[in-house]
């Protein structure tokens, strides 16, 4: 769910206090009734018929197939330094992501059916023209059968800059950039106490939900030890700008809390007319105070930086709830709709929050490290994830029927509902087949995996 441009003139203003950066979230505010949501999936491609990286550049390549979607109904290109990055189109758009996969940015909707319609008319037209490049697009968090030094290096200038700057900070940094995929979704608030509530609830119920969700438990043509890998990744990416945020359940979280956070994480870059400047590092607190290469801080570059820091729930003019593993189309659909029950209902967000009241930051961060590893099959607070998961489930439903919604978007339950009904994560599931009836043969992984 992408900024207002209506908002786009005013967010070149330069900074003048600290205020200006409170505001921003503040400004982000919306009445009830128009609360939306918004769906970003991200595509993990292969050659179908090398189950090999698909390069960025050449007939058959990434830039050739976005060429080719660009014809497909109204998408304006989009270049960087004269390659095709990304396509837009009214509120809605498909960017490159650094190891050649795409991601699909819905516009805001107020159902999540919509939404899910909206994913599902992408990805026929994503599939229909792939057939004419050899591509076959996967339905996992993580690529399965290559190492990330053979995922393609796309010629986008930010995440050249990422590139350089991540690893030192983090060893597993450019397996996120490269060679993960998740689906995440937006949602507004109303008011400042609005806000902490849902990004309270989304941060306590996060490691339950993407249990759910988990499905990266292969890479490299080899078992990854974990039933989400992309998790634990998300763990050795930068602990400056990763993470659970434990100060959101501090008395005095707010909008100021945040962006104190915030200005304390160390900027990729500052753009200016269209060209990248490496920051070095230099906090967001410092730019603002001593500014960079002689230029001052507007909120255009706070909105910006809001969007390279990468919490489990990240807030900016929405909250953004990050954690699920890409997965079948099925599951993927259900994301928007099973956040949107607990999230946007007050009863149900009590209830969701009451799963995991009393546990310390300590336990939070274990029971995400538990889900890594051992998906549904975890335990935490004493009790089994499953049974937890079962339970937010309920609440999610109850959520929806409360709230009013579409009748459609209860439906898109019942995936998940399948999911704990089978009583394992899709990666857990997925890493059994691989070792039973797919007797390891990528083939068998590829056609089951691929949409």
């Amino acid at each position: 769910m992408t900024l207002d441009r209506s908002a786009a003139g005013e967010l070149e203003r330069p900074v003048e206090s600290f205020d200006d950066l409170v505001d921003f979230f503040r400004d982000g505010e919306k009445r009830r009734e128009h609360w939306r949501l918004g769906l970003e999936h991200e595509n993990l491609g292969v050659d179908e018929q090398t189950f090999g990286p698909v390069a960025f550049e050449g007939e058959r390549g990434i830039e050739a197939l976005l060429h080719a979607l660009a014809g497909e109904g109204g998408w304006k290109p989009v270049t960087e330094a004269g390659r095709l990055v990304a396509l837009d189109r009214d509120g809605e758009s498909i960017t490159l992501e650094p190891g050649g996969q795409l991601e699909l940015s819905g516009r805001p909707h107020a159902s999540a059916a919509v939404a899910a319609r909206e994913f599902r008319d992408h990805l026929s037209t994503l599939l229909r023209v792939s057939r004419r490049f050899g591509v076959a697009w996967l339905g996992l968090g993580m690529q399965p059968l290559f190492a990330t030094d053979a995922a393609p290096r796309v010629p986008k200038e930010r995440y050249r800059i990422m590139r350089s700057y991540l690893p030192v900070h983090g060893s597993l940094a450019l397996d996120m950039m490269h060679v993960t995929a998740s689906v995440q979704v937006s949602f507004d608030f109303s008011d400042e106490t609005d806000m902490v509530s849902k990004l309270r609830t989304a941060l306590a119920c996060a490691p339950i939900a993407d249990a759910i969700y988990a499905n990266s438990s292969l890479a490299d043509g080899r078992p990854t030890g974990f039933v989400s890998k992309r998790m634990m990744i998300w763990r050795a990416t930068d602990p400056a700008r990763c993470g659970g945020i434990p100060f959101a359940f501090d008395a005095n979280m707010g909008y100021a809390r945040y962006a104190e956070w915030a200005l304390d994480v160390p900027m990729f870059f500052v753009l200016r007319d269209g060209r990248y400047l490496p920051a070095g590092g230099k906090t967001f607190g410092r730019f603002l105070a001593e500014g960079h290469e002689g230029l001052r801080a507007t909120l255009a570059d706070w909105n910006r930086h809001l969007t390279t820091v990468f919490p489990d729930v990240r807030v900016k003019r929405v909250i953004e709830v990050r954690g699920a593993d890409s997965g079948s189309a099925d599951l993927v659909c259900s994301v928007p709709a099973f956040w949107k029950g607990i999230l946007y209902d007050a009863d149900a967000r009590e209830a969701a929050f009451a799963l995991t009241e009393g546990w310390s930051a300590e336990q939070r961060e274990q029971a995400y490290l538990d889900v890594a590893r051992f998906g549904l099959a975890a335990e935490s607070g004493g009790r089994k994830v499953l049974d937890l998961a079962r339970e937010l489930l309920d609440v999610s439903r109850r959520g929806l029927v409360g709230s009013a919604a579409d009748p459609e978007e209860v439906v898109l339950l019942e995936p998940v509902a399948n999911q704990l009904a089978l009583g394992k994560s899709p990666g857990q599931a997925l890493l059994e087949a691989w070792e039973g009836p797919f007797e390891r043969s990528a083939d068998r992984l590829i056609r089951a995996t691929r949409y």
